[in-house]
């Protein structure tokens, strides 16, 4: 799933290829991508889009009054296209789910890949009308996104840190991958609950949030549409690396499996070198 670092790089790269061009067609070819109808995404033609936001891993163009607004969700990415192909794409069993082109002839599409269907598009007067940007919290690379911001969002929070960096409504763009990698950076176990940490672990882990994810959207600014995936993957630690030496202290990197989800840890580096348990126990094994 793209989160924060790649989605702030696709904001970069659609700003340099689609601010003060005309977007001529939008050409749904998946209807269930659309979550509005009102206005139609038709309305975006003959619009120019005068800007390019990022509000969580939500991608913002603004045309002045309408907003294109679409979240890649778990498997959907956007691939550009300097030339789109000629004639209106067909309707079937492949990826493509939208298409939008430019006066010029170049363009990008929306594809998703799987069965589950969870890319989204909206087209919005205001992108506060979208209800997952409304429920967002603050932006963790924001400049207010102070220390003691973070300490006041994680005060009495009763959950596991895992599932506190990735909900959204608590702190926006940090998905699986990432709070994999925040808590590797600083050392502590996915399990913790956050009411349990200290003055000292929260300075510790609000480092590791600013760092990971900063660096990650150094690695990938610049970085062309296409490649962004392969960037990601290659920046990664831990997440997605089971199996492999912890690249800190040579450790196997272990896993822990969800129903539809899973994480990845360093023990030496997280755990105190034992192995967590079944999510079910959401424990360290005796």
């Amino acid at each position: 799933m793209p989160e924060l670092p790649e989605v702030e790089a696709l904001r970069g790269f659609l700003t340099e290829h689609l601010v003060g061009h005309e977007i001529v067609r939008v050409l749904p070819v998946a209807i269930s991508v659309l979550k509005t109808y009102d206005p139609p995404p038709t309305a975006l033609e003959g619009r120019e889009v005068v800007r390019v936001g990022r509000y969580g891993k939500f991608l913002d163009l603004d045309t002045g009054g309408l907003h294109f607004v679409t979240h890649l969700a778990r498997a959907g990415w956007l691939h550009w296209k300097d030339r789109l192909p000629d004639g209106p794409p067909r309707p079937g069993k492949g990826p493509l789910a939208l298409r939008v082109a430019l006066e010029t002839g170049a363009g990008f599409d929306l594809t998703e890949a799987g069965t589950q269907k969870r890319l989204a598009v909206y087209v919005v007067r205001d992108p506060a009308e979208v209800p997952g940007i409304a429920r967002l919290g603050p932006d963790p690379l924001d400049d207010a996104f102070d220390e003691a911001a973070f300490a006041g969002l994680l005060d009495g929070e009763r959950r596991q840190l895992k599932g506190a960096l990735r909900d959204q409504s608590l702190i926006a763009g940090i998905g699986n991958a990432y709070s994999d990698e925040i808590l590797h950076a600083a050392k502590m176990s996915p399990f913790k609950l956050a009411s349990s940490l200290t003055p000292a672990e929260l300075h510790t882990l609000y480092g590791a949030l600013r760092s990971t994810l900063t660096e990650a959207v150094e690695r990938s600014r610049g970085v062309a549409a296409g490649r962004l995936k392969a960037e990601k993957k290659s920046g990664l630690r831990v997440h997605g690396r089971a199996g492999e030496p912890c690249p800190v202290c040579g450790d196997t990197i272990r896993e822990v499996s969800f129903s539809d989800s899973s994480l990845q840890y360093c023990p030496t580096c997280q755990t105190g070198g034992k192995p967590l348990a079944d999510r079910r126990m959401s424990r360290l094994l005796k």
